[in-house]
């Protein structure tokens, strides 16, 4: 409570818990603010580096490759001493088929002495280098002239036949470091002639790759150079577009001997940010290094807002609280315990929040329905744990075909297979909404089979994939409770009808014939105890499955032998003695009404179900194994087949041999419900002692070892528990007693007149 009745004490304890309030949302809010940054922060980091190193990787494969084809056409040059223009074309074909990224002309280049041009312009032109015009570059010894040229790019116009390339000093120094170290190099960063006519805004720096060629003999003999350049932004901007993902910016540096540096390519400088990356790579014979950068709020994707609407969520869920603890504070003191459960609820919906991811993880795993999702092809892209153990699989199939041979699907009959087309994931597949579809599974892992009710809807767009969902859950026991209540009905009807018709039919004669009222009368009365005696079976059936269980430490001798008394004494004056005994039946934990129904049932029946003229005998024996109490009743009536004892239990089922006695057939289906409520088993065997008969048994829990104080303290107990259990057995009788009919004694048996 917030201080007491009196108003003035009231204003001032509500604002102090909304200023409590609005700091520790404001914590709660700044905290969670700064875990979401710091996680997206870390994510962008992870992928920062993952589309670095992609491209680092990538720069190193498209290098080592280009450089690869010009080595492998320098060798052929060397091989082939009278090579013609054509064949230097048709020698290069495989580089314009390679589709290099960037990559400007090819050239086989010659050196050519000053006194020497107008001879090699000449021997050139003859072999196919039409047109041929050497341009020597001014003030050189020796000129590098490009003869043989030939387009890698189809946007490509200009060549480079003709031109000395000792006018380029990049290119100078690569071509003679070629030719001493007989290696292909690559050249400083320079601009292509052709860029050089471009605006400065758009020109962009390139490189290329010398490969020496000299021959292969004893004395190998110098003949030129295959010289290529590639155009360094287009290059860097493909590699980081692609293995990038468009998202970093970065420049490739050549780091000199001396440790100069020099950009060789650069691009999309605007996608840079606060994250970094940098990495060496070895191109020919140089040590470049990549620079990429990137902006966290591109690479953590679609979330990088999250921290914001955090605050701002945040900031409206405070000052809402603060708000409500104000108003709600300020009120009577009632108001006081609903200000508590408010922002209980408000800090338990923070903390929802967070757990919300983990959350949705767990709702798949932990859903009591199957859950199945299939993508367009039908392929299984998720089935829950539930869905495996409804269906009786572990693994999932690989297409549809596969889906009748894994899971055994056939149509409610159990025996008509049901084909692919007709299975509600395919129906929905097609745009179809399936509701309610029932199919019957059974497989290896579901050997008895189960009924299945099948929901199915095609996925939602926003899922970004073509599919379907179902939603599976078992019907078996729903069936089969609907079956028992289809039988129920209809025995109702029946044995109800019959009773009531002789009310009828005998009130009538007692309203014409008054002589004959009183047999009339006490037939009619007959037949509303019979009547009665199968509602209160009726009851007991329902009893059985739903009233709670008042479990004590029971001796059941005291119990038993009531329950044979009453029993031989509803037999009536007119009957034959029964011969009976109880053996020493040891303690049990158990309810004592529900007890005492299972006995009923069992000892009524052993004394009913007895050839006529026959004695009836019955005896009560236990038996202890482990923490069970095994108790027998044994009888020497009638029997029962062994084709009809698997199904003595079931509802409404009756014997042949027992058709001739009074009876409902939910005798021992209730004792069964009563006997496996309590954890235990209950069964029929035939009884192998003189005179034949039958051996009904069933297992209780045993009690617990106690000293003797103990016990007979709790005496007491379970008596009351044991009265009270029959108080509310016989109320709940009372309650459905037609008005006006005296009440029979409840333990009367149905056949009794």
């Amino acid at each position: 409570m917030v201080g007491q009745r009196e108003n003035g004490v009231w204003r001032a304890g509500g604002p102090l818990l909304s200023v409590s309030v609005l700091l520790i949302g404001l914590v709660a809010t700044a905290v969670s603010a700064v875990a979401l940054y710091d996680a997206q922060h870390g994510t962008a980091e992870r992928i920062m580096t993952q589309r670095h190193e992609a491209a680092l990787e990538t720069i190193r494969l498209e290098t080592e490759r280009y450089r690869g084809m010009i080595d492998t056409l320098a060798a052929g040059i060397a091989n082939a001493p009278d090579m013609t223009a054509d064949d230097f074309s048709a020698a290069a074909d495989p580089l314009v088929q390679a589709a290099l990224i960037g990559a400007a002309p090819v050239a086989y280049v010659v050196p050519v002495r000053t006194g020497e041009l107008s001879e090699a312009e000449r021997r050139w032109r003859e072999k196919g280098s039409s047109g041929l015009t050497l341009h020597p570059a001014p003030s050189v010894g020796e000129h590098w002239f490009a003869v043989y040229t030939r387009v890698l790019d189809q946007n490509e116009h200009s060549t480079l036949t003709g031109t000395d390339l000792a006018a380029f000093p990049p290119v100078t120094t690569a071509v003679e470091n070629a030719r001493d170290t007989r290696q292909t190099t690559v050249s400083d960063a320079f601009v292509l002639m052709r860029d050089r006519k471009l605006p400065t805004t758009e020109q962009q720096q390139s490189f290329a790759f010398a490969a020496p060629v000299w021959t292969q003999e004893n004395t190998p003999e110098f003949r030129g150079w295959v010289v290529s350049g590639l155009r360094g932004g287009d290059f860097l901007r493909d590699v980081l577009d692609n293995a990038g993902q468009d998202q970093i910016a970065g420049q490739l540096v050549s780091v000199s001997a001396s440790g100069g540096r020099d950009v060789v390519a650069s691009w999309d400088a605007d996608k840079g940010g606060d994250l970094h990356e940098a990495g060496p790579l070895r191109v020919a014979d140089r040590d470049w290094i990549l620079e990429t950068s990137g902006d966290y709020r591109r690479l953590a994707g679609a979330g990088w807002y999250l921290p914001v609407v955090a605050v701002v969520a945040g900031l409206i869920l405070t000052g809402l609280a603060a708000w409500l603890v104000q108003v709600l504070a300020t009120r009577h003191a009632r108001a006081s315990e609903q200000v508590d459960t408010a922002t209980a609820g408000l800090r338990e919906a923070e903390a929802g929040s967070r757990r919300q991811a983990e959350l949705l993880g767990a709702i798949m795993t932990t859903i009591g329905d199957g859950v199945s999702v299939v993508d367009s092809t039908g392929h299984v892209l998720l089935e829950n744990p539930a869905a495996k153990r409804l269906l009786g699989v572990t693994e999932n199939p690989g297409n549809p075909d596969e889906w009748q041979e894994l899971y055994g699907v056939y149509r409610p009959d159990g025996r008509t297979p049901l084909p692919v087309e007709e299975m509600p994931l395919i129906r929905a597949l097609a745009g179809e909404a399936v509701d309610g579809c029932e199919v019957f599974v059974r497989n290896a892992g579901r050997p008895d089979g189960v009924l299945v009710s099948i929901d199915a809807r095609p996925l939602d767009p926003s899922a970004g994939e073509h599919g379907a969902v179902a939603v599976s859950r078992d019907i078996t026991e729903l069936r089969r409770y609907e079956t028992d209540l289809s039988i129920f009905a209809g025995v109702v009807a029946h044995d109800l009808k019959a009773p009531l018709s002789v009310v009828r039919g005998y009130a009538d004669l007692a309203l014409d014939d008054v002589e004959a009222s009183p047999d009339a009368l006490r037939r009619i009365i007959r037949s509303v105890d019979r009547m009665d005696a199968l509602i209160e079976t009726l009851l007991a059936y329902t009893t059985a499955r739903h009233a709670p269980l008042r479990t004590v430490t029971l001796d059941p001798t005291p119990l038993t032998r009531d329950v044979v008394e009453d029993r031989i004494a509803a037999l009536g004056p007119d009957a034959a003695e029964p011969e009976w005994s109880i053996g020493e039946l040891p303690l049990i934990e158990t309810d004592p009404a529900m007890l005492r129904h299972v006995l009923d049932n069992l000892i009524g029946n052993a004394l009913k179900y007895v050839r006529p003229g026959t004695t009836p005998r019955v005896a009560v024996t236990a038996t202890t194994a482990g923490d069970r109490v095994r108790i027998e009743v044994t009888d020497s009536g009638i029997g029962i087949p062994d084709a009809e004892k698997p199904y003595v239990f079931e509802s409404f089922h009756r014997a042949e041999a027992a058709a001739a006695y009074a009876g409902t057939g939910l005798g021992l289906t209730i004792c069964r419900r009563i006997v496996e409520r309590q954890g235990g088993e209950i069964g029929v065997e035939d009884n192998g002692g003189p005179g034949g008969g039958t051996r009904f048994w069933f297992t209780l829990p045993a009690a617990a070892p106690a000293d003797s104080d103990a016990t007979a303290s709790s005496d007491a107990d379970i008596r009351d528990a044991l009265a009270q259990a029959m108080r509310d057995r016989a109320a709940l009788i009372e309650a459905t007693r037609l008005p006006g009919l005296a009440s029979p004694n409840p333990l009367r048996s149905p056949t009794s007149p």
